[in-house]
């Protein structure tokens, strides 16, 4: 009864009753299914419901086209297109989701006996409206879309005009930033549909433009049915075949390596696939394309690495997959072969990696002679490869060498194995012309010892190499101590036949870590043979300190990265129980009677070492102890986790340190003896912790700093840095203020203890807090009170220098010269420590540094001055000169730190530059332009567009013009000191000029000063030196840098460091030759040498530019020296327009 009901309501006039059958049910209870009504439906009325199916289609339609649908208003998006539809869009919208809907569930009842025209007639129409519909409408498009999918699978007629538009949308969809893998999925399943496609209609167009936007995506290479349809593409047509690889191609420079695989498949699973014209395309248009670029390409290009991946993709293949190697043959025959003899380099060795890549290149098909033939060429190759002259070709070569030689062992004669690792191991292991080659030879031997067939002749071979542990470049003797690692764990040969354990002890006491870590893994085992007792332990390592006491050092320093800490802390406690039974055996060796009830007590300390050791043996003693201090500080952090295991060490080596102190007298031995108490409380060994004050207070002055060192360190590590400053505190006070004798009771005893005050040793002391980071720690972190006391002690120096300066030594107390300037040095830093960390609660330390400047100045640059106007140097001239040296160099690291600001930098050139213009200013010069150099890297992180800046600026110009003068004055007075002077300046005035230079966009007025000054002071010094020529025999213009004086011989080694430099000094040059500033032939003269000069080492654009505007300005000066005169100008005229000429027209 449903079957009439429904056939009659297909229709314009029961639009209503067929959405309701049609839609999906809200009732569950309602049991009509339109999939099952179309299977019961006879033939005929299956015919007839398609037909009135297809009218209502139409009608429908006619009354609301689709195209008037996107009319939602005055420039309104499609988004809002739903809430502005009529009533009547949207019925008709519903009647065509009704219409696809049993469009969809009469597919599978059509047979052939059944005439489906009007069914097709009504797919037709959904599939015309498909493309028109809006974006809204997603349910619809994806119900017609799933039509189009049912129509195709069926194979029902007219399937090529739905596939197409279906395959159309899919593509897009999977090239849509929200595709997923199921888009893909899909997309695969129906890439058939694109041989419905002509090529070469205009229809074809927009599909090839997404085909070739889907080898961009790197969703589609990365899926599995993604990577076949890419490869399925190849066969759509040949001319496509030329797009998808110049799509490729252009795209690799963006595709991640990773990707690269992926795209390699893509190639070869074309390739399988296609044949005929197809394959020959792929061939020689691709695969025979990427080995041209393969080889052609330069290292340095970011497809290179690309293109070898890939091709690499195809040489595995070519071992497992027929057709493949004689393919490669084949491509590989009309290129590779005279690549490998190319004039370049670079293609040599491209060349070379794809043929060791690529070995053997064969067809096959061959029969045995003619392979012979071929692979005995091949191995001529190999040899050339080695002999190449150049480096790269022959590290490629080793690199060839050796992984052919591991994968063909058993298959290449015995003579060419032989000879190829003789060449490798004997001659290019000793290449003196490359590093990069000898360090080449060791990373590729370990891929020969992969092979154990190689073994036998590889250990006979080896041993020839083992100076390579010496040589001069550290990569070579990491890369030799890997292949020692190698040998030892393919057990290839014994590595101390390789290498004698002579050199490898030798090589790790001196080395660096990457080569000595690699040194103590390959010896470990021998050393520290941690499946062996502990005893064993202390036996080996005596054994190496006797063998090298500086390499066991250098051993147990890494011996924690290669055990547990639970293992160091074993051989510490093992090493004590040894030095104990020392100690004893020695006491046993001095009693005349040993009673046996001492034996008992002895056990612990029982050694098998007891007849190797002697505490006579100071070295060998002095070496254990210095290794449990390192092994110590190796584990100190394991222990601070693990306080059990910390409190027990303690408590063993705090119960024999007095002992070992009484024993060990020696200084090699105390020494680290107060290192181990440093690791441990003072309350622990009390009768140390009391008397290391009294021993720094007997050290004697002048003593070398190690003397005390380790001392000063213990009372920092225990916190009792401030018994050190009240000593020294003491010692300084005592100097300058000696303390009144106390009158005594006549009934009092008087114990009279004389104690020397060491004002020397006092400052060392701070001295040594002050430099070392982790003790500067300790000495700020005592109270302010303190610092404060300790700054104005220190700040007495300047009184004792003055009373120095004055002639009035003996009010000075006991501090000397050198005493007081160390003193007043200690004084600036101490400032400087202080206001960095007491800044930010409101105290100005920086301002005691202003005071200083100006103490300077009232004070220390007068004398400075009267020893300019006496005839020799005054005594005193040195001391003054000292103590500005000083202060300058404490303010040039207070601004590198970022403590002083533009006014304090200010402050400081205004107080310099009256000394710079002193006749013994220039002492002063090298810490000055290192001063200029930190000033112009501070102003990079301040506002620099205010006055004050631009008034700083222009006095940094003046000072580096100064210091230029200054120098002249000396090479005019004393050319020796002269020439001293700029030896102590070159360095600190280039780090300036390439500060200067590195900024220039930021500062381009210091920078255009700074070159104007050096250029004009470069004339002026070249000038000097023509215009002292006599006579025309006498005149030598200088073309080379060593021609110059010694001024610009300085200024343009200098300059000519630097490309940058060079061409902004020619720039100057050029303005400074088109102004009115450059007057006279002389002065024209010295800007061709300079140009000539750099000419000589630059191949600068700008060059003959300005050699052509010195050429024009010197003609202007022709009638000042007329032809025939025998004067000094008419002979650089001629000489400077010849010069200039040979330049410009070579």
């Amino acid at each position: 009864m449903k079957r009439e009901a429904f056939l009659q309501i297909v229709c314009k006039e029961s639009i209503e009753d067929f959405l309701r059958y049609t839609q999906k049910p809200k009732n569950t209870f309602d049991r009509f299914d339109l999939n099952e009504l179309l299977q019961e439906l006879p033939r005929k009325q299956k015919e007839v419901l398609w037909e009135r199916l297809t009218g209502l289609l139409a009608q429908s339609l006619v009354e609301n086209p689709v195209e008037t649908w996107r009319v939602t208003g005055d420039g309104e998006s499609e988004d809002n297109m739903e809430a502005e539809m009529t009533p009547e869009i949207k019925q008709t919208v519903a009647v065509i989701q009704g219409v696809t809907a049993v469009v969809a569930a009469s597919i599978p009842a059509v047979d052939e006996n059944v005439n489906y025209k009007a069914l097709l007639e009504c797919a037709f129409i959904l599939n015309g409206i498909f493309p028109a519909l809006p974006a809204s409408e997603k349910n619809l498009q994806d119900a017609m879309q799933r039509v189009c999918e049912m129509w195709w699978e069926k194979g029902l007629e007219g399937k090529e005009l739905l596939g197409k538009t279906l395959f159309l949308l899919l593509l897009k969809k999977s090239l849509n930033k929200a595709a997923t893998g199921a888009d893909i999925v899909r997309l695969w399943n129906l890439h058939q549909t694109l041989l419905c496609f002509d090529y070469d209609s205009e229809e074809s167009d927009e599909v090839k433009d997404l085909l070739l936007q889907s080898f961009m995506s790197v969703k589609h290479i990365k899926k599995e049915e993604g990577r076949r349809f890419l490869s399925f593409l190849f066969s759509w047509n040949v001319k496509f075949i030329k797009m998808i690889h110049g799509t490729v191609k252009n795209q690799l420079q963006f595709f991640p390596r990773s990707l690269m695989e992926h795209v390699s498949e893509v190639y070869f699973r074309a390739w399988k696939k296609v044949s005929g014209e197809f394959i020959e395309a792929l061939e020689h248009n691709c695969i025979q394309d990427f080995m041209f670029h393969g080889i052609h390409l330069p290292r340095s290009s970011s497809v290179h690495s690309k293109v070898r991946e890939m091709l690499t993709y195809f040489h595995k293949q070519s071992k497992v997959r027929q057709g493949v190697e004689e393919m490669l043959y084949r491509l590989y025959q009309p290129i590779l072969w005279r690549a490998l003899k190319a004039r370049n380099a670079e293609v040599r060795a491209n060349a070379a990696f794809l043929f060791v890549d690529a070995f053997p290149v064969r067809d096959p098909s061959f029969n045995t002679e003619e392979m012979d033939i071929e692979i005995q060429k091949q191995f001529e190759e190999l040899f050339n490869l080695l002999e190449d002259p150049h480096p790269v070709v022959r590290s490629t070569g080793i690199l060839g060498v050796s992984q052919i030689t591991s994968r063909y062992w058993e298959m290449i004669p015995p003579t060419i194995l032989a000879d190829l690792l003789k060449k490798i191991t004997g001659d290019l292991a000793c290449d003196i012309t490359s590093a990069d080659v000898r360090c080449s030879v060791f990373k590729c031997l370990p891929i020969i010892l992969d092979n154990k067939l190689s073994h036998p002749l590889l250990e006979e071979l080896l041993p020839a190499t083992k100076q390579s542990l010496h040589d001069t470049s550290e990569k070579v003797r990491v890369a030799f101590v890997d292949l020692l690692l190698k040998v030892k764990a393919t057990r290839a040969a014994k590595f101390w036949n390789i290498c004698p354990m002579e050199h490898l002890l030798t090589r790790l006491e001196v080395d660096s870590r990457p080569v000595s870590r690699r040194i103590v893994d390959l010896l470990f085992n021998s050393f520290f043979p941690v499946n062996q007792p502990e005893e064993v332990w202390c036996e080996r390592c005596v054994t190496l300190i006797q063998m090298n006491p500086a390499a066991a050092r250098k051993f147990y320093q890494y011996a924690n990265e290669y055990t547990a800490p639970t293992s160091i802390a074993k051989l510490m406690l093992t090493i004590r129980r040894c030095l104990n039974a020392c100690i004893q055996k020695a006491r046993k060796e001095d009693l005349d009677d040993s009673g046996d009830e001492e034996e008992e007590s002895e056990k612990e300390n029982t050694s098998v070492l007891d007849n190797v050791l002697s505490i006579n043996d100071v070295a060998s003693m002095a070496s254990l102890l210095e290794i449990t201090v390192i092994l110590w500080r190796s584990i100190e952090k394991a222990l601070d986790h693990n306080e059990d295991a910390k409190d027990y060490a303690i408590r063993k080596f705090a119960s024999v340190l007095p002992e070992y102190f009484k024993v060990f007298k020696d200084e090699r031995c105390t020494t680290p003896l107060v290192i181990l108490a440093s690791f441990m409380p003072p309350a622990a060994i009390p009768t140390f912790s009391s008397s290391v004050i009294s021993r720094l207070r007997n050290i004697d002055n002048g003593v070398d700093q190690s003397k005390y060192s380790t001392l000063i360190d213990c009372l920092c590590r225990w916190g009792q840095v401030g018994h050190i400053m009240e000593l020294a505190c003491d010692w300084l006070s005592d100097t300058l203020t000696p303390r009144k004798n106390i009158k005594k009771s006549r009934r009092q005893v008087q114990l009279l203890v004389t104690q020397e005050s060491k004002p020397e040793l006092a400052i060392d002391y701070i001295e040594y807090l002050l430099t070392h980071p982790v003790n500067r720690g300790c000495l700020l972190s005592v109270p302010k009170k303190k610092l404060k006391a300790l700054l104005k002690i220190l700040g007495a120096a300047k009184g004792v220098l003055c009373s120095i300066l004055e002639g009035t030594d003996a009010d000075s107390g006991s501090w000397n010269q050198a005493t007081s300037l160390k003193a007043f040095s200690l004084f600036c830093r101490l400032s400087v420590h202080l206001h960095h960390k007491f800044s930010e609660e409101g105290e100005d330390y920086l301002s005691l540094l202003k005071e200083t400047g100006a103490w300077i100045q009232s004070e220390v640059v007068p004398f400075l001055l009267e020893s300019d106007q006496e005839d020799g140097i005054s005594k005193h001239s040195n001391v003054s000169e000292l103590i500005i040296q000083g202060y300058l160099t404490v303010c040039k690291d207070v601004i590198m730190v970022g403590l002083g600001n533009h006014t304090f930098q200010a402050h400081l050139l205004d107080m310099t530059l009256p000394i710079i213009q002193t006749e013994r200013g220039g002492f002063c010069a090298p810490v000055l332009l290192c001063a200029l150099k930190e000033i112009i890297e501070a102003s990079l992180s301040q506002n620099t567009e205010t006055e004050e800046v631009a008034n700083l600026f222009h006095t940094v110009q003046n000072i580096l013009q100064k210091v230029l003068e200054c120098v002249a004055r000396r090479l005019k007075k004393q050319q020796e000191e002269g020439v001293q002077l700029i030896h102590s300046i070159q360095m600190p005035l280039g780090e300036f000029i390439r500060a200067v230079q590195c900024w220039h966009s930021l500062f381009p007025a210091v920078h255009q000063g700074v070159l104007s000054t050096l250029l004009a002071a470069m004339v002026a010094d070249i000038n000097c030196v023509l215009q002292k020529a006599s006579s025309e025999k006498d005149l030598s213009i200088p073309k080379t840098i060593s021609d110059l004086p010694p001024l610009s011989s300085s200024l343009m080694a200098i300059i000519m460091k630097s490309v940058n430099v060079v061409r902004s000094f020619l720039n100057e040059l050029m303005e400074y030759i088109l102004s009115e500033e450059i007057e006279g032939i002389v002065s024209l003269t010295a800007t061709v040498c300079i140009v000539i000069i750099i000419k000589g080492n630059h191949k600068a654009s700008l060059l003959k530019d300005v050699a052509s505007a010195i050429q024009r300005k010197l003609i202007t000066y022709k009638d000042a020296a007329p032809e025939g005169s025998q004067s000094t100008e008419r002979c650089l005229y001629e000489s400077s327009l010849k010069i200039l000429d040979e330049f410009l027209n070579p």
